[in-house]
């Protein structure tokens, strides 16, 4: 009995007297600043101080993904087709993105296959979720059947979706029917990818495995043209806009055979035969998975997962609740909308533009009407009007974000963060009582840290408020921190303080933060005392 009074004693002790609290999960970030317990029980959700930005890079990417290691490696690409390996910076450090954009250090160069242009271009790429055992790697990428050889696929625009692009010449914008193409390309790294090496050459076979997907489009914009693997079925999601700055004259997003104006969902590890993929008529080398939506309905384009969209140009899935999905999707004339996606999903456009019904001269659409009544939208948890920004600078043009679930800024943790391409602003938005369908939205200020690594560039007229450029995407890391990808660099969230901002969390946060050698410290000098004690209980006893 003594014996485990000895040993049982110090445990206690040492567990409950250390000065300071310890966490051990993240989530543990989204808690009440105060006193209460229950943080849905509080009044409206308060809007973060702000939203502090380290300048970590100079140039101008797209895309940027995590590398599937877990290391602090990131890849990022450029539009014009070209994709580098980086040394992504620990938090805090003085240091920028080490990057070597020298031609022999490239992951992989596709800039002969790719047809750059405002909207087009080599607009993202994804890892397969075994990419460290099987090396698959998938770019998605426009090209020109005029210029580059192999640019040949199925038109977007045929007999199954009531459309002949031979009668639409007077709309198209200065091309060819069906000229430019979608595509999504598989590579591999032949086995590679284990390296710890930050850069080397030919990481990729340039020679493409296989062309997974090349659809023909029947106008130059709102391509669309992300991919993502779902962290929960392995699946590839792929966003595709309606293809025109024109609102949808041919009624491509609610035509339910045309995968236009969609997010499908296809899977790349089952390659049909030839045969499978004409009676199906499907788009490349991939099957439909068996619980798609409209696996049965042979009135759907089977590959279709949600529908009605204008250009879901940014999505993601959030890392702490792998099945939430949300897209930002960019408006045509009146309102840029955040969405969550649900399966079989109806987003209402060209029906409805966010919230709003859309009113048009439908003798100049030839896709013909949807009533309204004839279909059940979802409409967008948070977004802006176009009155609400200032269009002076360019059109408004939504650019989706992430949910915040690092520990860097824990007044962030659980926020959406998302932008527009001009820049205007940042938003934030919350859930409240854990409704996924109601987000309470607020622009925030922001600002660019004094002791950012790269010191960052001010809009003229206007007091230190970081001159972004176009902001182009978001971006997560293997350890949850937020980047903005923009054409005057590449940008990071970082902890509120370094700009002035107040934040309670955060003040508790630091009182955990201790080194090694310091947490060492209290331990050995904890358990000395406890031992201290119980041998004074020992002898008592």
């Amino acid at each position: 009995m003594i014996g485990i009074i000895y040993i049982f004693i110090p445990l206690l002790l040492l567990r409950h007297s250390s000065p300071f609290p310890i966490r051990t999960n993240s989530s543990e970030l989204n808690q009440c600043s105060d006193n209460r317990t229950n943080c849905s029980d509080s009044d409206d959700p308060q809007p973060p101080k702000g939203l502090c930005l380290e300048k970590l890079g100079n140039g101008s990417y797209v895309y940027m993904v995590p590398h599937p290691d877990g290391s602090n490696r990131a890849f990022l690409c450029t539009q014009k087709g070209k994709i580098w390996l980086a040394m992504v910076p620990e938090v805090g450090s003085t240091q920028g993105l080490i990057i070597d954009e020298s031609e022999s250090d490239l992951f992989l160069d596709l800039s002969d296959q790719v047809e750059f242009g405002p909207e087009m271009g080599l607009i993202s790429f994804a890892f397969h979720p075994n990419f460290i055992s099987n090396g698959r790697f998938f770019a998605a990428y426009n090209c020109d059947k005029f210029k580059q050889s192999g640019c040949e696929g199925r038109c977007s625009c045929n007999s199954d979706v009531n459309c002949d692009p031979s009668k639409f010449e007077s709309l198209q914008e200065e091309t060819s029917p069906c000229q430019f193409h979608i595509v999504v390309s598989e590579f591999t790294a032949n086995g590679t990818t284990a390296s710890s090496k930050l850069s080397w050459t030919r990481r990729v076979n340039l020679v493409e495995v296989r062309r997974i997907f090349t659809m023909g489009l029947p106008f130059k914009a709102y391509h669309a043209g992300q991919i993502l693997f779902g962290p929960n079925d392995g699946f590839l999601y792929m966003m595709i806009g309606d293809a025109t700055h024109d609102p949808d004259p041919y009624n491509f997003a609610q035509n339910k055979k045309s995968l236009l104006g969609k997010i499908l969902r296809i899977d790349i590890d089952i390659i049909p035969s030839e045969e499978e993929i004409r009676s199906l008529d499907l788009y490349g080398n991939y099957s439909i998975p068996k619980d798609n939506p409209y696996f049965m309905d042979k009135e759907f384009g089977p590959e279709v997962w949600a529908l009605g969209f204008g250009n879901p140009w940014r999505c993601s899935f959030d890392s702490e609740r792998p099945s939430h999905f949300i897209c930002g999707d960019c408006g045509k004339n009146q309102y840029e909308e955040i969405n969550v996606i649900k399966k079989g999903g109806n987003y209402g456009w060209r029906v409805y533009e966010g919230p709003n019904l859309v009113h048009l001269s439908y003798g100049g659409a030839p896709g013909g009407y949807t009533e309204p009544s004839s279909i059940t939208p979802i409409f967008p948890v948070a977004g802006y009007s176009h009155e609400s920004v200032d269009t002076s600078e360019g059109p408004a043009s939504i650019m989706g974000g992430y949910y915040y679930r690092s520990a860097t800024d824990p007044c962030l943790y659980g926020w959406y963060i998302y932008s527009d391409l001009y820049s205007y602003a940042i938003w934030a938005a919350i859930e409240t009582s854990n409704n996924s369908d109601k987000l309470t939205n607020f622009r925030v200020p922001f600002r660019c840290a004094n002791d950012s690594p790269i010191q960052c560039g001010f809009k003229s007229g206007v007091h230190q408020v970081p001159d972004l450029g176009y902001v182009v995407s978001f971006s997560e890391d293997n350890n949850k921190d937020v980047y903005m990808l923009t054409s005057s660099g590449v940008y990071r969230v970082a902890a509120s303080i370094r700009c002035g901002y107040s934040c309670s969390k955060e003040k508790y946060l630091n009182l955990t933060k201790m080194s090694s050698s310091r947490t060492l410290l209290f331990k050995v000098e904890d358990f000395l005392a406890c031992c201290f004690i119980s041998l004074l209980l020992i002898a008592f006893l």
